[in-house]
């Protein structure tokens, strides 16, 4: 009994330690409860002010959101009022050029009339009249014969003329028309056309500068002057009529003018303001100003001599890729890639046509009556300048990067980006040879390529830096020029003279070849 109540009491003993660590360990865990309760309250907390925070910032967000649509649809509006704007201001325009086209043709119609009635007169009487070149144009003396070689004339004439132009006038005392005054009336009445060579009573026309006559091109054989005239690619390069005075166009957006001066290159002058990368040069026919496209959506117009530009021709809606004058320096033709074509009167800065093309426009050349645009879709265009109305069309087999016309205005020169030059003969509108080489690929589609000046050769630069010259003749690769270019070269130009190449390419060098 004894020994049990010993064992009893072992027992409760070992009961007692075990409850004692059972509450200690209770104890423990209340505690860590209690602390997990207070870190969980602060949390919550946390997350309360966190939920605060983002609806504020979500409130924020959807203020924005709210206040950019407004700002969005308020752009909208003020772009469709600026497009309203600018239609209506090109309306305008045209509807201006339109009225001032009309007071014109009213004051020529009633011009010719006041003179055929003058000319109706004199003609009944004969009169011999002689002109000495060093007098004024007044100076008038008897005794010699003189006859005005004249064009065809007027339609509403052509009855009446034919009698009274064979006629010689009697006397300078009986009617008021001198020479000079015949010259001015007979200019009016046949629609003169401002080329060379063209002149009555035998007085030349003093428009243009003395051309240099190219009885035989020289083909360059070797690089006299090799240098880096712009801060990046140069574009476009191209001879003033006197072949002495150079032009250069590039990416940095400048135009150097350079003189040609015992085979090397000296600079002249530089034009600035060009609002955009230049794609293309041009000078007038008397040298005296320079024609600029650029990537600004306009065609920019220098005087010589002058380093700020003088007009800006803007209505183009996409990049200028070409601006050619016509055969006077008062009109001018300009591409772009807007599909358009556009015709100038310098005169006034104002665009007198303008029109679609349907594909981009990557150069352009202009005729007697006829402008020749280069498309994207790989077709050359024929416009009749005098309407809007494309009267033929001739596919090529690549897109057309550029077009050249012979001085004779009978060939055309085109490249293409499926790396040929083709001759197309315009007296029967049809491509008369097709030029290729192993080595030759055009570089871009703005690489120029050009015909020499007596039309005897085609020249043109490959992406690998060297030169192509063709035979026209023979339809034979004459030869090719490996020189200092190494980059793809991007514009030729050979001088009227035919004595000197110059080419430029995408790593800024200008190469004068001899």
């Amino acid at each position: 009994m004894a020994y049990q109540v010993v064992v009893k009491s072992a027992a409760l003993g070992a009961l007692e330690s075990e409850l004692e660590e059972r509450q200690s360990r209770l104890a423990t865990l209340e505690a860590r409860v209690a602390q997990m309760q207070e870190a969980r309250a602060q949390q919550a907390w946390q997350v309360n002010a966190r939920r605060a925070r983002y609806a504020a910032q979500r409130a924020a967000y959807e203020a924005l959101r709210a206040h950019t649509r407004l700002q969005e649809a308020t752009l909208r509006k003020l772009e469709e009022e600026a497009r309203d704007l600018l239609e209506r201001l090109v309306q305008r325009k045209a509807r201006a050029a339109a009225e001032r086209n009309l007071r014109i043709e009213r004051r020529e119609r009633a011009k010719q009339a006041r003179v055929s009635q003058e000319l109706k007169k004199a003609a009944k009487r004969t009169v011999s009249i002689s002109e000495n070149p060093d007098t004024p144009g007044d100076g008038i003396k008897e005794g010699v014969e003189m006859t005005l070689a004249l064009p065809a004339e007027p339609q509403f004439l052509e009855s009446e003329a034919d009698e009274k132009w064979k006629r010689s006038f009697r006397s300078a005392s009986a009617t008021s028309l001198t020479l000079s005054r015949c010259v001015d009336v007979v200019k009016g009445l046949l629609d003169f056309k401002k080329r060379r060579g063209h002149s009555i009573g035998g007085i030349p026309e003093q428009r243009y500068q003395s051309i240099p006559v190219c009885v035989a091109a020289r083909l360059p054989t070797w690089p006299q002057h090799v240098l880096d005239a712009h801060l990046s690619e140069v574009n476009a390069v191209h001879f003033g009529p006197n072949s002495s005075l150079l032009a250069t166009g590039g990416a940095d957006r400048l135009i150097h003018l350079w003189n040609v001066v015992g085979g090397h290159l000296e600079a002249n002058h530089t034009l600035e303001g060009a609002g955009g990368s230049i794609t293309s040069v041009d000078f007038d026919p008397s040298g005296s100003q320079l024609l600029a496209a650029t990537y600004n959506q306009a065609a920019q117009l220098w005087k010589v001599g002058e380093a700020q530009s003088k007009e800006t021709l803007s209505g183009h809606t996409d990049k200028v890729t070409a601006a050619k004058f016509k055969l006077t320096r008062h009109h001018a033709v300009t591409g772009s890639r807007d599909r358009t074509v556009k015709e100038w009167d310098l005169n006034r800065a104002y665009c007198s046509r303008t029109i679609n093309v349907l594909s981009y426009c990557n150069d352009v050349v202009c005729g007697d009556h006829v402008i020749i645009s280069g498309h994207n879709d790989q077709k050359i265009r024929f416009w009749d300048s005098r309407v809007p109305r494309c009267i033929q069309v001739i596919p090529v087999q690549g897109r057309v990067t550029s077009l050249s016309l012979s001085q004779d205005h009978l060939h055309l020169l085109s490249c293409s980006r499926d790396d040929t030059l083709k001759v197309i003969d315009l007296r029967v509108s049809n491509i008369r040879q097709v030029f290729s080489a192993d080595g030759f690929k055009c570089g871009s589609d703005w690489t120029k390529a050009v015909f020499s000046p007596d039309r005897s050769y085609a020249l043109a630069g490959s992406c690998d830096g060297a030169l192509y010259i063709w035979d026209v003749n023979t339809g034979k690769l004459e030869r090719s020029l490996q020189g200092p270019h190494c980059a793809a070269v991007n514009a030729v130009a050979w001088c009227y003279s035919g004595s000197h190449v110059v080419s430029t390419d995408q790593a800024r060098k200008i190469v004068l070849w001899h």
